[in-house]
């Protein structure tokens, strides 16, 4: 049985909370942490959970019988608290995006590494069938090379959503839609496609002016073999439809699922190759439904490598290339110049403070509330 502390009692927190309680027989929260008490304890009572309630995490750095913690804090602070739960020997899952800066990553990643504990960072999309099984049938190469990709992250979020007290500053947030948004959608599509090897972007504040951060980028990455991504991030877009298209030199296929292959006729017009799609079709259709989705499946992930010993899906390596393709973004839309891929210690956006320094602001955080009185969230992602 696995003890579990969970570190911020925020929106986000019942996603992990509800997503342990999947595995009664594999783990157990005994801790919820909260600035807040008055929240954790509120969470504390809505799940009936038996777990002590703190209003720090060195207050349980010592514990003894805390096996993996949850860091579900503003993304300013995850790499002081992860550092501190490696440090004293626990394993931690991390919500995205996984730090405010390259140079963070990379001192999570050196700490998990010394101390041999689990440091993996959320990307509950990646959990989810339709993704899974995109993910398959593009490993199978029947695509042909991709030569296009389009990454549509829409979102919609109102004027007030920035009024939190930590939302829409590059101090406390880190960035915008492009990191807090578009971080599930980069994530999977570093993951499915690869790292292209430059960046040109442009970012805007068009409906937010409580925020200093963007509401809308465009970025378009470029393979090595000449292959192209257009990557949109926002939360102006009315419906929230997301998506991922791979256009292949055989075939097209994108979550929500869709299928399409075209052969030459001797014009050079498309017809149907009608043989191609029923092969991809039918690879699509027999792989597995996942039997837990979003963060069940990342927590039964992350409780099976702990339990067997071995490596999770989504490691701090994986989530520092996420990171590192959303920072690539904001340098090339701040500065004004097209980006090379990857980022090096050299990068004037390599650390916090560079960051600070060089992106982009929009506008004046004008309000500050210390919490919503509704926790209710949405997450987006149906693919179905």
């Amino acid at each position: 049985m696995l003890n579990i502390a969970v570190i911020g009692t925020g929106a986000i927190a019942p996603a992990h909370i509800n997503g342990y309680l999947n595995f009664p027989e594999r783990c157990n929260i005994v801790a919820l942490c909260d600035t807040f008490p008055e929240k954790a304890q509120k969470l504390k009572e809505q799940f009936q959970l038996s777990a002590d309630v703190v209003d720090t995490h060195k207050a349980l750095l010592e514990r003894e019988d805390i096996d993996l913690v949850s860091v579900c804090t503003p993304p300013y602070t995850h790499a002081e608290i992860a550092i501190d739960f490696l440090e004293a020997g626990k394993h931690v899952l991390v919500e995205k995006p996984m730090a405010s800066s390259l140079e963070e990553c990379d001192a999570m990643n050196q700490a998990a590494y010394k101390n041999q504990r689990i440091l993996s960072i959320v990307a509950q999309n990646r959990f989810t069938t339709p993704m899974m099984k995109l993910k398959k049938v593009l490993d199978t190469k029947l695509m042909g090379p991709i030569v296009h990709t389009q990454v549509d992250s829409y979102w919609w979020r109102g004027h007030s959503y920035y009024d939190l007290w930590w939302r829409g500053t590059w101090e406390k947030e880190g960035g915008g839609c492009t990191l807090n948004h578009a971080v599930h959608h980069i994530d999977l599509f570093q993951w499915m496609n690869g790292m292209p090897a430059e960046i040109t972007a442009i970012t805007s504040n068009t409906s937010h002016d409580n925020a200093e951060v963007e509401d809308l980028s465009i970025a378009i990455g470029k393979y090595e073999n000449g292959s192209l991504a257009q990557i949109t991030s926002s939360v102006v877009h009315h419906g929230e439809e997301q998506q991922l298209i791979f256009q292949g030199k055989n075939a097209r296929v994108s979550a929500p699922w869709k299928l399409k292959a075209s052969s030459s006729k001797e014009n050079g017009f498309p017809e149907n190759d009608k043989s191609l799609e029923t092969e991809i079709q039918k690879i699509y259709e027999q792989l597995p439904t996942l039997k837990y989705e979003r963060h069940a499946g990342q927590i039964d992930d992350v409780l099976t490598a702990i339990e067997e010993n071995k490596g999770v899906l989504i490691d701090g390596e994986q989530g520092r290339k996420t990171l590192e393709l959303i920072t690539a973004i904001y340098q090339s839309a701040s500065l004004g110049k097209t980006v090379t891929l990857p980022l090096e210690e050299d990068s004037p956006f390599y650390t916090r403070e560079g960051i600070l320094k060089n992106a982009t602001y929009f506008y004046e955080k004008t309000a500050s509330i210390e919490n919503f009185a509704s926790n209710e969230i949405t997450t987006g992602g149906n693919y179905e």
